[in-house]
């Protein structure tokens, strides 16, 4: 997040990565094409003398639909020119491709598939993608609806003075965001103290944790019991699940879809519940 985000001055954007993919995960994604899909085949000079010849037949008579005596003669021939098509395809095409290689069923591949999804999961994940290999093929993990929930909560609590809101939600952005050293635990902590801090404004009493604010905002908001109660089990399972709230005891598990997932629920509830106490005229101080 930029300064100029962070201190409220400039609209927020969520760095995920959904409609597009910047150098650093086009180069590494690239790398690992290198080294599991190109570096074996040098181990021949020529194409067609290579145990992979019927992959790269493959990839050129099923993916690229392309004649396959225009394949290159040499490796390292093959080599250049994947590499120019790579770095002149679009995010969407990138994609098409790792997934062509990731959940091809040929035979005789340069390379290990399991290893080779585990290291593309791992750069994804690093580099917030919003998609992953599931059962080898790509899949989206989050949507552009969800991303603009969070962006919607933090613009709507400044523009409608829930600066704890707005804080606790650019703290678990920039925890799930930061590429060199996440906090997970930490950032799911921010994402539930933002609820409870827009429940304690709107009620006026500071000092409630979320479950006794959220009874309390039943007497201000209309709410659905259902989802009072779905976020005092949130709650709960912020309070002893992994200690996330507390000392933690023992190492936790948590990991990028468990952050991802709570700063996206705990956007939308902030969301509806400003939005509500917005309509209802009421004071926040």
């Amino acid at each position: 997040m930029r300064f100029s985000e962070r201190i409220g001055k400039k609209k927020v954007k969520v760095d995920i990565q959904l409609d597009y993919i910047d150098d650093a995960l086009m180069n590494s994604l690239w790398s690992l094409v290198s080294i599991y899909f190109i570096e074996p085949m040098r181990e021949s000079i020529t194409v067609p003398s290579s145990r992979y010849n019927t992959f790269i037949k493959s990839l050129w008579f099923d993916y690229f639909k392309e004649p396959v005596d225009d394949i290159p003669y040499y490796t390292t021939d093959l080599k250049h020119e994947l590499r120019k098509r790579y770095f002149s395809w679009n995010y969407l095409e990138i994609y098409d491709f790792l997934d062509f290689l990731g959940s091809t069923s040929q035979q005789n591949l340069p390379f290990t598939k399991v290893s080779f999804i585990n290291d593309c999961n791992e750069v994804l994940k690093r580099e917030l993608s919003g998609y992953r290999f599931v059962n080898d093929m790509l899949a989206p993990i989050t949507s552009e609806l969800e991303i603009n929930s969070i962006e919607s909560a933090l613009n709507n609590s400044l523009e409608n003075n829930f600066k704890g809101v707005y804080i606790h939600l650019s703290e678990a952005l920039n925890k799930l965001s930061d590429k060199l050293n996440p906090d997970y635990r930490n950032s799911i902590k921010e994402s539930i103290s933002a609820v409870e801090s827009v429940c304690q404004q709107i009620t006026g009493d500071k000092s409630s944790e979320l479950g006794k604010a959220l009874k309390k905002l039943k007497e201000i908001l209309p709410i659905h019991g259902a989802l009072e109660q779905g976020f005092i089990k949130l709650y709960g399972y912020t309070s002893d699940g992994d200690g996330i709230r507390h000392a933690m005891m023992e190492e936790d598990n948590l990991d990028q879809e468990d952050a991802l997932y709570m700063l996206i629920s705990c956007s939308s509830f902030t969301n509806y519940l400003m939005t509500k106490a917005n309509k209802l005229r009421i004071k926040i101080n």
